[in-house]
């Protein structure tokens, strides 16, 4: 049984969007963690190393940070398609797009919201406006990050892309505007929203 460790509200909501997608059984655990206010701490139960959300168990396997859950879980959970399989057209493509939301979009976006200047050659990823106008160049011609195809890239990056959108970190375009509210729009997204809406008490 999937164990995801989760809080509301958070980076780890994407995982629950994902399994709503897959169609697989799994429970959530509500746990605390340190926030940047200074409130929270750590959960002893969460198996993730530094405590954060999310994690996930799956029998005997242990799996954290959001780019690897998704991997493991479309790779093993093929019944309803996620992402293509190794060997598969866009195998490469895929895994790329995996890696650069927490490689490169989501450091430099932060950055910029923290006024840290971007220095080439020093840091592994570009300057926000730079991540902005990739974004927008590769959506414009298509419907989904693999084009016609909807994908945990979509859950991954589009749901980031959403929520920065809402928080001001990255300018609203027609393009991005289209292509978030062609994800939202998902029954998945919405039961994953309408769990996340339930008191952190509440079972899952």
């Amino acid at each position: 049984m999937i164990t995801l460790y989760h809080s509301p509200m958070t980076r780890s909501a994407s995982i629950v969007w994902l399994l709503e997608e897959l169609g697989v059984p799994y429970a959530t655990r509500i746990v605390d963690f340190r926030r940047a206010d200074g409130s929270g701490a750590r959960d002893p139960v969460n198996p993730h190393p530094h405590g954060k959300v999310p994690a996930l168990t799956d029998g005997d396997d242990v799996v954290f940070e959001s780019s690897a859950i998704a991997l493991y879980l479309t790779d093993k959970y093929r019944k309803q398609r996620m992402g293509p399989a190794a060997g598969e057209p866009k195998r490469g493509e895929y895994l790329s797009w995996l890696a650069y939301r927490p490689g490169v979009m989501e450091p430099a976006l932060i950055c910029r919201r923290f006024d840290i200047k971007h220095v080439y050659g020093a840091m592994g990823w570009a300057p926000a406006q730079e991540v902005e106008e990739v974004l927008n160049a590769h959506l414009s011609s298509r419907n989904y990050f693999l084009g016609d195809e909807f994908s945990a890239l979509d859950i991954l990056l589009g749901g980031g892309l959403n929520f920065m959108m809402m928080a001001k970190l990255v300018a609203e375009t027609p393009v991005l505007k289209a292509y978030t509210g062609r994800i939202t729009s998902r029954p998945a997204f919405q039961r994953m929203m309408q769990r996340d809406a339930k008191p952190a008490s509440a079972p899952s």
